[in-house]
């Protein structure tokens, strides 16, 4: 099949977002939230759902969620309730859900996300909590259902306290809902309810997806898409399925209401299962759980107790320290911000501290297949290091190295310095040597730079940089190299 394109339709976008909180117990039983570990040994009647059992909320997931909502912008319930979600799969094993309904914890909100094309309002929908399902592992060759040889059940997981953030369909590219994500996920990161790590399904993101015509408001017929584990995938899997739907409607086909999976490898997404709808879940209220009523004055605890929210941070870091805000939001993103304010007070520069963190430091996180967040770099190390190129001491180069000891826990920047013997070498006198049999063994290079070749200069500026093992001042060898060469 060709995909193609067209402008005349729009997308039509919306979101749920699955977040796995941290909490120690699980939703409904005091069954411990510990990864790992041999399967089915955390559980217990509640969460396997066996006769005469009765759930009991837990908590620290009702606080988790009211955090959430004010965060968002969201209208908290005053009383919210549980119902049952009624549907048979082997990972549930009480053959329902327990979920919320018509009357969810949490009502309205919005995000705002800043793409290429600027910024763009999402709404809101809901936040409600519900628990987790078990976890199905299909054994064979494709890892899915289809054409599994057998499969097999852990319960470990199931109960386990989950929010759902169900956005409005106001979202219209693959940009936009990259960057939804990533905002939410900002967002959760700075509220400490959830590690929110996608690759891990602790964080878990379907996507909603339908075509329209250009200017009309009914919407058209919708795809679930699952299986996405990445931002990246996310908008890759979008991209595909708004390129599918155009070609089915530019091609007189109908597209099919149903849940399709994502298959990173191949770049495509494939039928799972005919997408059922709200009555084919048989919602009613739990029987065995009391309605959820939070106290007016423990919300307004709750929500003066917020930290500062990912956007206010790089509002801040823009305009009160003096970051650019293209800056200012990876900073944020990679949760380095706290390090940057902390070297600026400590008297770096902030675009240069910001320059190093967003650079030298992601590559050290990449190398250690690591969370920029996980360096251990405090913001006064950073500005000694800075210092340190500041006044001659290391060039850049050196910097780099440097660094590599800091964050290898060698010490601070001056230990490391002294310990590898890296301090940069500014004197004219223990340079000249070098300088002098650079010119000699690259006659030609030299003779350019003498007829006016000023680019020929760095093949002598590179060579004593080798012969001092990178410890020369590079702006002093490149004065003596001319004064040699030019007065000569």
């Amino acid at each position: 099949m060709v995909l193609e394109q067209a402008t005349h339709y729009e997308a039509v976008i919306g979101l749920e977002v699955h977040v796995e909180l941290n909490t120690n117990t699980k939703m409904f039983c005091s069954c411990a939230i510990d990864f790992g570990g041999e399967p089915n040994t955390r559980t217990c009647p509640v969460c396997l759902g066996q006769p005469g059992s009765l759930p009991v909320v837990n908590g620290k997931a009702v606080e988790a969620a009211i955090r959430l909502g004010l965060a968002l912008g969201c209208d908290i319930t005053p009383v919210s309730q549980f119902h049952r979600k009624n549907y048979f799969y082997p990972d549930m094993p009480k053959n329902y859900q327990i979920s919320q309904y018509d009357v969810p914890i949490c009502l309205g909100g919005a995000l705002t996300v800043t793409t290429g094309e600027g910024d763009h309002r999402v709404g809101i929908t809901r936040v409600h909590m519900e628990e987790d399902t078990g976890k199905s592992l299909h054994v064979g060759t494709s890892g899915r259902i289809h054409g599994a040889e057998y499969s097999l059940v852990d319960y470990n997981r199931a109960g386990i306290p989950l929010l759902e953030i169900v956005s409005e369909p106001d979202i219209r590219t693959a940009a936009q809902a990259q960057a939804y994500l990533a905002e939410l996920r900002a967002i959760v990161l700075a509220l400490g309810i959830s590690d929110a790590r996608l690759e891990e399904g602790s964080m878990r993101c379907d996507a909603n997806v339908s075509l329209r015509p250009v200017g009309h408001t009914v919407f058209g017929t919708r795809a679930e898409v699952k299986n996405m584990n990445s931002i990246r995938s996310l908008g890759r899997a979008i991209e595909y399925e708004i390129a599918r739907q155009t070609d089915l409607l530019t091609h007189g086909h109908r597209v099919v209401q149903e849940t399709r999976h994502w298959d990173e490898d191949a770049g495509r997404t494939s039928t799972l299962r005919t997408k059922e709808t709200t009555e084919d879940y048989r919602y009613f209220p739990d029987p065995d759980l009391v309605p959820v009523a939070p106290d007016a004055g423990w919300i307004e605890k709750l929500r003066a107790a917020l930290p500062e929210l990912p956007a206010a941070k790089r509002r801040r870091l823009v305009d009160d320290v003096g970051v650019g805000r293209e800056q200012a939001a990876t900073l944020v993103a990679i949760g380095l911000d706290g390090v940057l304010e902390d070297a600026v007070g400590a008297g770096a520069a902030a675009g240069e501290a910001a320059n190093w963190l967003t650079n030298e430091v992601v590559a050290w996180g990449n190398e250690q297949d690591l969370e920029p967040s996980a360096a251990p770099l405090t913001g006064a190390r950073l500005a000694e290091l800075l210092a340190l190129v500041s006044d001659g001491t290391l060039s850049k180069k050196l910097a780099r190295q440097v660094l590599t000891g800091v964050l290898a826990g060698e010490g601070s920047p001056r230990e490391v310095t002294k310990a590898r013997g890296l301090e940069q070498i500014s004197d004219s006198d223990a340079i000249a040597a070098a300088v002098d049999a650079a010119i000699v063994a690259d006659p030609a290079a030299a003779q350019k730079v003498r007829d006016g070749n000023d680019k020929a200069i760095g093949a002598l500026v590179g060579a004593v940089m080798r012969e001092t093992r990178g410890q020369a001042n590079p702006g002093l060898v490149n004065q003596l190299l001319r004064e040699r060469l030019l007065s000569s």
